[in-house]
């Protein structure tokens, strides 16, 4: 990722209305999946740590983070032990983990299958990797640019990635899709002027009040999804893997 923009995204990701949504949705997926007390956690591809302060309510958290700026912000939240290091050769054993999040991370590696075959040997038999990615390869921008992404996804993109590595689909869904068309709009303009979209709305906090009102979309697909229902379209995509 960009440097700059790296740091924007720390400064933001307490309030921003997409991070807070999307916590709000990872904790609705967590709690659905029975895991264990005191079940070892493991942040991969942690950022700043941030999530970190969240998943530490199921387990003993553990992050691993190739930045070392961000490394650092994740280690002084005091939220679990933080690694830094690739998400390609991990210092842990095998079976390490009993749940593990690799939260927007993949589609950042050129070779997304020996990422995910990477966590499917510390994961421990009986756990489960939750992970999100960009949606539709249409939507490329400058946003995915200065992200330093290699791709977006579709639903058969990751299940094919998934199943190369040994994972067995248990839950895939799209979310945050009420602002799908919103999002369509953005990147066509941002083929006419990315320097206003890179990083002025895509990591900019509104009022609190269009703040608050922008996150109930996402608050409402973290009810439907932690229910076990599915999204059938939006900007991202979640599975859960087994």
């Amino acid at each position: 990722m960009n440097r700059d923009y790296e740091l924007q995204t720390h400064r933001v990701e307490d309030s921003h209305w997409w991070y807070r949504g999307r916590r709000r949705v990872l904790e609705n997926v967590i709690q659905d999946l029975g895991m264990p007390p005191g079940a070892r956690v493991l942040d991969a591809g942690c950022g700043s740590g941030r999530n970190m302060v969240e998943l530490r309510r199921h387990g003993e958290v553990t992050g691993v983070e190739v930045a070392q700026t961000s490394a650092a912000l994740a280690r002084a939240r005091g939220a679990g032990e933080v690694f830094e290091g690739s998400l390609m050769e991990m210092p842990f054993a095998q079976d390490s983990f009993d749940l593990a999040v690799c939260l927007d991370v993949i589609e950042h590696l050129p070779d997304d299958v020996g990422a995910l075959r990477e966590l499917r040997r510390v994961l421990a038999p009986g756990g489960a990797l939750l992970v999100t990615v960009p949606a539709y390869q249409w939507l490329w921008s400058g946003h995915d640019e200065i992200n330093h992404h290699c791709r977006r996804y579709n639903r058969r993109m990751l299940l094919q990635a998934a199943q190369a590595a040994g994972w067995r689909p248990a839950v895939v869904t799209n979310f945050n899709s009420l602002l799908l068309p919103v999002a369509i709009v953005l990147r066509a303009l941002d083929r006419f002027n990315r320097r206003a979209t890179e990083s002025s709305l895509d990591l900019w906090v509104p009022p609190a009040p269009l703040n608050w009102l922008l996150q109930q979309p996402l608050n409402l697909e973290a009810a439907v999804i932690g229910h076990g229902g599915q999204i059938p379209a939006g900007l991202s995509l979640l599975a859960v893997l087994r």
